[in-house]
């Protein structure tokens, strides 16, 4: 973790917990104190304005996991980030589950990114490889790629407003997280493309792991000096588990 970047905790909880399980989760987070640290939690859509109530006070943002990049329309079952501004601070973007799972491509991820930013909110780009790119050798090539595809063009302000977050595909929710050594490889490789896409930027933008991330696995990985933080999944959903990473990287 470079000292000039404020490091960044990250919890998303995907399609999980019921309504009183949203607040007592945001409860028992809210109630730690901690410095050094942000901390941001991304419940699902209907629990956004609970849960922001729950932490009124605290110094935990609230972060959206999504969003439709159009402003409002015909759009079942959409989000926009107009709907977002005044509820969040951050959106997720181009999760790998979004991806793979509802088939967003690279040019509808890029749309997304330019439409948080347009709402003065920050995106969480995540990218990342699967198994089978890595083995091949692929892996920098294929997350600079999405890198490109998403921040090319932009300007040094826009790139310097996002949060990247690396999230090798085969690491997401099987237990098998990167190794430290892994993580830094590539938060190096983030850099390094963001430094091609706008020089001088690289160094100010949070690059972060995300990953079967837990407090166990998660001192090593947050110590390397260009990883940033964590986007925590599966541990972000019960304080026990959460909590210990936060205090990992706080003051």
């Amino acid at each position: 973790m470079n000292s000039t970047r404020h490091p960044l905790i990250a919890g998303n909880w995907k399609m999980n917990t019921s309504h009183a399980e949203a607040l007592a989760l945001a409860a028992a987070i809210a109630a730690e104190s901690v410095s050094g640290v942000d901390v941001v939690v991304c419940p699902p859509f209907p629990w956004l304005l609970p849960v922001k109530a729950t932490l009124l006070g605290s110094t935990v943002s609230i972060g959206a996991q999504d969003c439709w990049p159009a402003p409002n329309g015909a759009y079942t079952g959409g989000v926009s980030t107009q709907m977002l501004q005044g509820l969040v601070q951050y959106v997720i973007v181009g999760h790998s589950e979004r991806r793979q799972l509802f088939g967003e491509s690279d040019d509808l991820v890029r749309t997304k990114v330019t439409a948080v930013l347009n709402a003065n909110l920050t995106p969480i780009l995540c990218v990342g490889e699967s198994l089978e790119v890595r083995n091949s050798g692929g892996a920098d090539n294929y997350v600079t790629e999405q890198l490109n595809s998403a921040l090319g063009g932009r300007s040094e302000s826009e790139i310097g407003s996002c949060v990247i977050a690396y999230e090798p595909i085969w690491a997401i929710g099987t237990g098998a997280a990167a190794s430290s050594g892994d993580a830094e490889e590539m938060a190096v490789t983030i850099r390094f493309s963001l430094d091609a896409l706008c020089p001088d930027v690289s160094q100010r933008v949070r690059v972060i792991y995300g990953g079967s991330v837990t407090s166990a696995n998660c001192v090593e990985t947050l110590g390397q000096p260009n990883v940033d933080g964590a986007l925590v999944g599966g541990a972000s959903l019960k304080p026990e588990l959460f909590l210990p990473i936060v205090r990992a990287m706080a003051d």
